[in-house]
């Protein structure tokens, strides 16, 4: 029997779940704003402070909002500056003296999303744009499409992020999400595409094709389960 403590860090705010052997969630998601700054030191203690309330658990999956290679940060745009190279397994081992598991957290999210049928998309909507893209269920790992230039010199996340979508009103931010779906649609040519992140929630009274689903945030979190499979 192992259980998971299933983390997602974000540029606003650390969640964490526990699940069973089975994926089936133990606890209520925990969750507190991401200290600022947002360094690697103050998101460990967010993390271990998380811990105090939930069930035991005997490994650990985290889904973390930049590229991921063998545990070992390379970039963390929406957080410190001090990230990369920082060997995340590592540090978060030794904090809680569990075997970890870390990838980026669009492809977590997608684990918890795909059917494992055809090429399928995910797209997060938070204080970035997360981006991940599977096989038939296998995973194209880091594809960081959120900071490429999208439109008119501005880069994917500059057009959808957080900060779009306070400067501008939510029917414009809608629009422009479509734009976003649509784009990618011409270049990878998905069967399916699924959105995801805390912004999603915007989007719930919109009427999207068949092959468009939206999911719930908490996906993100419940993903990590899949790590380990």
């Amino acid at each position: 029997m192992s259980n998971t403590l299933c983390v997602d860090i974000g540029g606003t705010g650390v969640k964490l779940i526990v699940v069973d052997v089975d994926g089936h969630q133990l606890c209520e998601r925990q969750k507190l704003p991401t200290p600022n700054p947002a360094t690697p030191e103050s998101i460990l203690e967010v993390i271990e402070t998380l811990t105090v309330e939930v069930p035991d658990f005997d490994r650990i999956s985290v889904g973390f909002p930049g590229v991921v290679r063998d545990g070992v940060i390379e970039t963390a745009a929406n957080l410190d500056q001090h990230w990369p190279g920082t060997n995340l397994v590592e540090r978060l081992q030794n904090k809680l003296g569990k075997p970890v598991r870390v990838a980026n957290d669009a492809d977590v999210q997608g684990f918890g999303c795909v059917t494992g049928h055809g090429v399928e998309m995910v797209l997060t909507f938070g204080t970035g744009m997360g981006s991940a893209l599977f096989i038939d269920g296998c995973l194209v790992p880091n594809l960081e499409l959120a900071h490429h230039v999208f439109k008119k010199g501005k880069t994917y996340e500059d057009y959808v992020g957080r900060d779009a979508l306070e400067s501008i009103d939510k029917t414009r931010w809608i629009q422009r999400v479509k734009r976003v779906i649509a784009s990618t649609k011409e270049v990878w040519n998905w069967d399916l595409m699924h959105l995801g992140g805390g912004n999603t929630k915007i989007l719930k009274n919109e009427c999207f094709a068949d092959n468009i689903r939206l999911h719930s945030n908490k996906a993100g979190v419940l993903g990590g389960y899949y790590l380990w499979k």
